[in-house]
């Protein structure tokens, strides 16, 4: 399915011509330093063409080159590509100053000097190729390697560079012969001669054993989203490699394509932990969406918020979505779109889930999640949660390296399809919880959506849903015991004004687990704070919110220990109960305005 999806893509934007889509037998790829050489090969000057990204990071510019070509294990070296390749083959400049890594940086360059022999008669005449060869024949690397950019193209490992014509526009790959030589050459390897039947389109052709790489970030160079193995568990009935599951060198080429040029594109990428995430549409033309928006707001649910306007991209997302849903934009059968996440694994990569579907039933799964992660929350908080947002408030110190493996594809499947949140995802945030003793807004908030859609699933008896704010009509023990604490913590901040540790800082944790072993001393402790109230009607209203919470609750059946998702319904209720406080009808004189903000992630 993903294989016929990445395919089905590339037919489509193949037939546009401004979608910068690689036509057969060409590819765009990054370089990052162009060697300028005269028309009789002598070295002019060492180019640096990299570029700084959004995020200031330099990266090599984009040209459509020839196709790279497979290559993995021992004989690797003996693969080079045309024209351009990275400085072992166009130079022979090692990785490594062992001798090992000398030699191969030297049998990489003679490859890659043969291949431009081997070229048509028609074709090596090229004013360009005969200057590449020149250059070499005249020894012109040494020269290279004196330039001042050099070092920093050492320093760059893999650095994959090119020639170009002194005075010329394009370099010499991009010429409009080499352009047009690449296209019509399909002469398969000597491995690759075997005819099947594609398990993709179902034509017969030739079979590609070496699929083309399709590295992503965090993987290795040569990583492939299909490889197979010799001699394992895929080889059956004599069949090895590809050729056990068959697809011929032209859906080959266009799967790879559509995959890296998904890779390399700004309006369907991005990164969740150490997830790749790809979303792309296939609709019918509507004027009145404009061109990526989908892809814009899918992007806008999972990435990092811009600073200046942090609500302004799930804002903009949530209002397409409830216009989707509600039919003020209207969608047809036919509109569907693509998710896929992918992580790095040794040297393939991992795919970690994949959905598709109808952009309605996206629009709905969204609003589905909005819903449940509602929460109340200050006016300086984010408005709405993006998914790296609620991923970070789960992890040590709230950085994305810290992100529980997997998590990432299990929440982002969830909302996809419209199951209960993983268990993971409650887990991990109660033991930020626990560690730091800190209930803000994100964590409140994945803790009611978890137990809400727990409690819709019915797979759990005595889960109730989580309401947005404060249930004053909600008895269950936990909760109860939530907004006590967060009342017992708020008279002693009053009656300690500047007090920088709380009941909060020594008590939450057993409170939340074990509270019959710390309720009596809790309260007795509370009646030495209250005395020292010298508002008697700040002092009166906490006695009757004390009441209030404790009516019905029976201290003979003060639960010795809470489950992990009672633990869950403590938070919130303390959560809710301190939210309670800032409210404006409850605001005071007295309140520490500052709070909502110390709750803030």
């Amino acid at each position: 399915m993903i294989l016929q999806a990445l395919y089905e893509y590339y037919q489509r934007k193949s037939q546009d011509p401004e979608s910068g889509i690689a036509p057969p037998g060409l590819e765009v790829k990054e370089l990052k330093f162009i060697i300028e050489i005269d028309e009789e090969g002598s070295f002019k000057n060492l180019l640096d063409v990299r570029e700084k990204d959004d995020k200031g990071k330099l990266r090599g510019r984009k040209y459509l080159l020839p196709l790279s070509k497979g290559r993995s294990g021992k004989n690797a070296w003996q693969i080079a590509n045309l024209l351009w390749d990275h400085y072992g083959y166009v130079l022979g400049h090692p990785k490594e100053k062992t001798e090992e890594s000398i030699e191969m940086a030297k049998k990489q360059n003679s490859v890659f000097i043969a291949l431009l022999k081997s070229l048509p008669f028609g074709l090596i005449k090229d004013s360009g190729i005969q200057a590449v060869l020149s250059f070499y024949e005249k020894r012109e690397t040494e020269k290279v390697f004196s330039h001042p950019s050099w070092a920093d193209c050492a320093s760059i490992p893999g650095c994959n560079m090119s020639f170009k014509l002194l005075d010329d526009v394009l370099i010499i790959p991009e010429r409009s012969r080499i352009k047009e030589f690449c296209s019509n050459e399909t002469v398969p390897t000597e491995e690759e001669h075997k005819e099947g039947y594609c398990l993709i389109t179902g034509e017969k052709g030739i079979i590609k054993q070496l699929h083309a790489q399709t590295p992503i970030r965090g993987s290795k160079s040569n990583a492939k989203i299909v490889a197979f193995q010799k001699k394992s568990g895929f080889d059956s009935y004599g069949k090895e490699q590809a050729l056990n599951a068959p697809i011929i060198s032209s859906s080959e080429f266009a799967y790879t394509t559509a995959l890296k040029t998904l890779l390399n594109s700004k309006h369907n990428l991005t990164f969740i932990a150490d997830a790749t995430v790809l979303f792309w549409t296939q609709r019918k033309k509507d004027t009145s969406i404009k061109e990526n928006e989908y892809e814009a707001a899918f992007l806008n649910m999972l990435s990092d918020p811009p600073k200046d306007n942090p609500d302004v991209g799930v804002a903009a997302a949530k209002m397409l979505f409830e216009s989707v849903y509600t039919g003020k934009i209207s969608t047809h059968s036919e509109d569907q779109y693509f998710a896929l996440a992918l992580s790095p694994n040794a040297a393939r990569i991992s795919v970690r889930f994949w959905k598709r579907g109808s952009l309605k039933d996206l629009a709905g799964r969204f609003l589905e999640h909005f819903e449940d992660f509602s929460i109340i929350h200050s006016d300086k908080d984010y408005e709405t949660l993006t998914l790296n947002q609620i991923l970070r408030a789960t992890a040590f110190e709230y950085k994305s390296e810290n992100i529980h493996p997997n998590l990432a594809a299990s929440v982002m499947s969830s909302i996809l399809n419209g199951l209960p949140y993983p268990s993971t995802l409650m887990q991990q945030t109660m033991r930020r919880i626990r560690a730091e003793r800190n209930v803000n807004r994100t964590r409140a908030a994945i803790l009611k959506a978890y137990l809400s859609r727990l409690a819709r699933s019915n797979t759990r008896k005595g889960i109730k849903e989580v309401p947005m704010a404060l249930d004053r009509g909600n008895r269950d023990i936990a909760y109860l015991l939530g907004r006590l604490f967060a009342v017992l913590e708020k008279i002693q901040e009053e009656a300690n004004p500047g007090t920088n540790t709380t009941i909060r800082d020594r008590f939450y944790g057993a409170m939340s687990s074990t509270p019959a072993t710390v309720f009596p001393m809790l309260m007795r402790l509370k009646n030495h704070h209250l005395s020292k109230l010298e508002n008697q009607g700040r002092k009166i209203n906490f006695e009757r919110e004390i009441g209030e919470i404790v009516e019905g609750m029976r201290v003979e059946e003060m639960p010795s220990n809470l489950s992990l998702e009672k633990q869950g319904y403590f938070a919130i209720g303390y959560y809710h109960q301190r939210q309670s406080f800032f409210t404006k009808k409850e605001v005071n004189a007295n309140s520490d305005s500052t709070e909502s903000i110390k709750n803030k992630e």
